[in-house]
């Protein structure tokens, strides 16, 4: 999700409300930073097996999980030059009936001139590359013969990062990807491989004017990182616990869609456990109270939506504290702009809990099940919204009049709840309509759907729709089967006054 707290400050001084929800605009290029070095050669430490997460048993029998695409990064941080020398490797198993021709890797860093230089990428088993090329924010190769259903492709990059310095700018979306002097943020900083989709091809849209474009195939991360010019007290958070081998920090992750990093020397890093679930809090010192609350909320939303949906996958969550204008989330980690820290008033009656509730929530609406997040945002943005409610819900009641009136009905929220990123809307502020019809009019539309059907069917609905999605791309299509699987009541009226398309 995203958010300008430039409208929050404004809506503050205007209408005295506490805080206000905000989203945020394109992804912007910034100034380019000084380049990388040389790159020289990455040495390739050897994995320790990675570790399985456990899950509890759940009502609903799990299908076989996926064959999942393998990442194995090894890459070196010149952290003074905000430089990143990076060996990826990519294993990747085709399970569709279709013979595939091409391939298509994502690398998000391309938005930032300057930023992505790659100095080689070949094929070291399955079909050679051919006629590689970029286009927009895609590498593209041709495959010089087909790869077959169950057979192999790997293959092997070798690139530079030139990180972009976070340059705020008016109006446009805040840029999580770079640095800054208080912290660095290494969040879709690798090439990673779109979603095949039988009959459709590679899964890639391009950027928006707000909201997220990406879609993400559900797979395993090893990264080795290593780091010159560390300044001293360096904290990192990461997406999984870091182990160390010599200078290098190593981390494992299964069953994810990204893995993001945030450095900083300034963090104070403060932890919980949640059940088997250890949580971390990374904040700026001056937000060490705030942290503490962050912590603690996530701490009862992770109880909670493991109860509700369905176990949490991971044995670790990361909440960081970012110092940009923006809220975002990744799997395993996920950040808050300093802005809702400063404005932090000691009550679950403020914007930094119904964030942090929201955020958490991405860990099973964006992480545990995937989206198009560039055609059917709200799949996870809806979803994630009344998750805070069902927070507010059961651990701080006295707020909820709070949340539904400063959170949804302040904005009078309308418009088809199954907008994409693209809609221009055809009004003054397009990015307030696209807000308040994805993210706060699919809020209603779970309430009004909760309402009708009753508590005991909505919810074995949202853990019917997390366990037969997990693990995959889960589509409108999906969503409506699976409710009418879910209920016998009359649903068409209610659906059409919220859809544009029901299926």
């Amino acid at each position: 999700m995203r958010r300008r707290l430039t409208e929050i400050q404004r809506d503050i001084l205007t209408l005295f409300i506490a805080f206000i929800l905000t989203l945020a605009g394109a992804c912007a290029p910034s100034p380019t930073p000084p380049s990388s070095e040389t790159a020289t050669p990455l040495p390739s430490p050897t994995f320790p097996p990675s570790p399985t997460p456990t899950l509890a048993p759940t009502s609903t029998p799990e299908t076989p999980a996926p064959i999942r695409p393998r990442y194995t990064l090894t890459a070196i941080l010149n952290y003074p030059l905000h430089s990143l020398n990076v060996q990826e490797r990519i294993t990747y198993i085709h399970t569709a009936e279709e013979t595939l021709d091409e391939v298509w890797l994502v690398v998000d860093a391309l938005l930032y001139p300057g930023a992505f230089e790659m100095d080689s990428l070949q094929s070291i088993r399955g079909p050679a590359l051919t006629n590689i090329r970029q286009e927009r924010t895609w590498i593209k190769a041709e495959l010089d013969s087909p790869l077959r259903k169950g057979e192999t492709l790997e293959l092997d990059l070798t690139y530079r990062l030139s990180l972009p310095a976070r340059v705020a700018q008016e109006g446009l979306r805040p840029q999580v990807f770079g640095w800054s002097e208080r912290q660095t943020n290494l969040v879709d900083w690798y090439a990673y491989l779109p979603p095949y989709i039988p009959g459709q091809g590679w899964l890639a849209h391009p950027p928006g004017y707000y909201g997220e474009h990406q879609v993400y195939e559900w797979s395993d991360f090893k990264v080795n990182l290593q780091i010159t010019g560390e300044p001293e007290n360096l904290t990192i958070a990461a997406s999984a616990p870091e182990s160390r081998q010599g200078e290098w920090r190593q981390y494992f992750l299964e069953g994810a869609r990204t893995f993001a990093l945030s450095l900083s020397p300034s963090f104070v890093h403060t932890t919980r456990q949640a059940g088997a679930v250890t949580l971390h809090s990374y904040a700026f010192p001056y937000h060490k109270t705030a942290g503490e609350r962050v912590l603690n909320t996530a701490a009862q939303a992770l109880d909670l939506y493991s109860r509700l949906f369905s176990p949490y996958p991971h044995e670790h969550l990361a909440v960081v504290e970012a110092d940009f204008l923006d809220g975002m989330e990744y799997d395993g980690l996920f950040f808050l702009s300093y802005g809702f820290y400063n404005l932090d008033n000691g009550t679950p009656a403020q914007y930094l809990v119904a964030l942090t509730a929201h955020e958490t929530a991405h860990q099973w609406f964006y992480g545990v099940v995937g989206n198009d997040q560039a055609l059917q945002p709200w799949l996870d943005e809806a979803l994630c919204t009344y998750a805070e409610k069902l927070y507010y819900e059961t651990y701080a009641p006295e707020a909820l009049t709070w949340w539904w009136e400063a959170r949804v009905n302040y904005y009078q929220p309308r418009g088809y709840v199954d907008d994409s990123i693209y809609n221009p809307h055809g009004e003054a502020q397009p990015y307030r309509a696209y807000r308040d019809a994805v993210y706060l009019n699919g809020a209603v539309f779970l309430e009004e759907l909760r309402k009708q059907i009753g508590d005991e069917a909505f919810f074995d609905f949202l853990r019917m729709y997390v366990n037969e999605n997990r693990g995959k791309i889960a589509s409108a299509q999906d969503f409506f089967r699976i409710l009418r699987q879910t209920t016998r009541a009359p649903l068409q009226p209610l659906l059409e006054r919220f859809f544009q398309n029901v299926p």
